[in-house]
């Protein structure tokens, strides 16, 4: 007979075997899953730490472009203009011409040529900077329609100013600040931009005179061999892309201002010659040079033209000669060269315009070349060369046509 006790003890000792066996896989399960959210935790913790980092690199280096502007603009124009003159120093000693020598002709025809361009700009430019009061004054009675609610609201000021003055006790001392004027200010300017332009051409004669050893320098210091053969790559591209972008934008500047310092001189305009140099320099500006240049030219000849029918042409030309060239040339010759999508060079324009001035705005596209090539080359920077890539409507439809 069956002791009626073990009967009963015999299913729960099966039972808790069964058990035991669910428990631990739940608790390894528990372990598994506080392990992944323990890697997941750092993961997060790994990258934040890194965007911080980079964010605070990028943050201190914006911080030194712009403190140390009087020495890196002529450093950084000394190496785009090297860019620019090294495949002509390079063709050259393929016929047994010193890179030495051809540097230093380089150098000294740079020279010669800002002199020469200051020494012929300066009466002009000073003569207007004398009329300036004379032509604001001429500008305002030809505005004189279109500014009529604007002189109402100077008129209500002044009697504000009249009665609140009238208040005031009659031995009380005004005191105002002159600032100085554009001619103080260029002449205390003038030692540190003579400096700049000194280092450039130094620094460009040197960097000219010793061909490839730059590459070579640069090369050498990366750790392995992969890595330089992929920084050589890099620098010849980025030789290539800067001089050929900027010897074809150079080429079309140039024609750019004869051409429109002629139709102006014809139209009458005063001091075309002068214009022409300013429609070719602000025409390295993409976009935003043109519009800048109709305006100085449509200001400056609602002063000078004798009517105010006359005065509409010379911005018109200047208009139609920048919408032709914008449109049709230099899409033609650098749109397959210059791939880049026109709100990141907006957006260069405006940064480094704000970070250097007038010349960060000229040195914008060619730093945006040098950025699209680097992003180009470098795996990690894939989010980059999106972003500063045209866009793939435009793309498709250069394909098809």
């Amino acid at each position: 007979m069956t002791d009626p006790i073990k009967a009963s003890d015999t299913p729960a000792i099966e039972n808790g075997a069964a058990d035991a066996p669910t428990e631990i896989d739940e608790a390894d399960e528990a372990d598994e899953a506080q392990q992944r959210m323990l890697s997941a935790r750092a993961r997060a913790y790994r990258r934040a730490r890194t965007v911080s980092v980079i964010g605070t690199f990028v943050i201190l280096a914006f911080g030194c472009f712009y403190v140390a502007q009087s020495l890196l603009l002529p450093v950084i124009l000394a190496f785009l203009l090297a860019l620019v003159f090294s495949p002509v120093v390079r063709t050259l000693a393929r016929y047994r011409i010193p890179q030495s020598l051809t540097a230093l002709a380089i150098v000294l025809t740079l020279t010669t040529s800002v002199i020469a361009g200051v020494y012929g700009l300066s009466d002009p430019v000073s003569k207007w900077i004398d009329d300036a009061p004379q032509i604001e004054r001429q500008l305002r009675l030809r505005l004189a329609d279109l500014g009529g609610p604007l002189e109402k609201l100077r008129d209500v000021q002044k009697q504000v100013e009249q009665a609140t003055n009238q208040n005031n006790e009659a031995d009380t001392q005004k005191v105002v600040v002159q600032e100085p004027n554009m001619i103080s200010q260029a002449a205390q300017g003038a030692p540190e931009i003579v400096a700049g332009i000194a280092l450039m051409l130094v620094l460009l004669l040197f960097i000219l005179s010793s061909g490839d050893m730059v590459y070579e320098k640069m090369v050498r210091a990366l750790p392995t061999f992969g890595d330089r053969r992929k920084g050589l790559r890099i620098a010849h591209d980025i030789e290539r892309e800067v001089s050929r972008y900027l010897l074809t934008i150079s080429a079309i500047n140039i024609c750019l201002g004869i051409l429109i310092g002629t139709l102006l001189a014809i139209v009458g305009m005063p001091n075309p010659v002068l214009w022409g140099i300013v429609a070719g320099v602000l025409n390295f500006v993409p976009l935003l040079g043109a519009v800048v240049g109709v305006g100085i030219v449509g200001m400056v000849a609602l002063v000078s033209m004798p009517t105010t029918t006359a005065a509409i042409l010379p911005p018109a030309i200047y208009l139609a000669c920048t919408a032709i060239e914008g449109q049709f040339l230099t899409p033609a010759l650098v749109g397959n060269r210059l791939r880049i999508n026109s709100v990141a060079v907006i957006l260069a324009i405006a940064f480094w315009g704000w970070i250097w001035g007038f010349i960060g705005v000229l040195v914008a596209v060619p730093l945006l070349i040098v950025t699209s090539v680097f992003a180009k080359h470098v795996e990690g920077l894939g989010g980059l060369r999106e972003m500063l890539g045209p866009n793939n409507n435009t793309t498709n439809n250069n394909n098809g046509n």
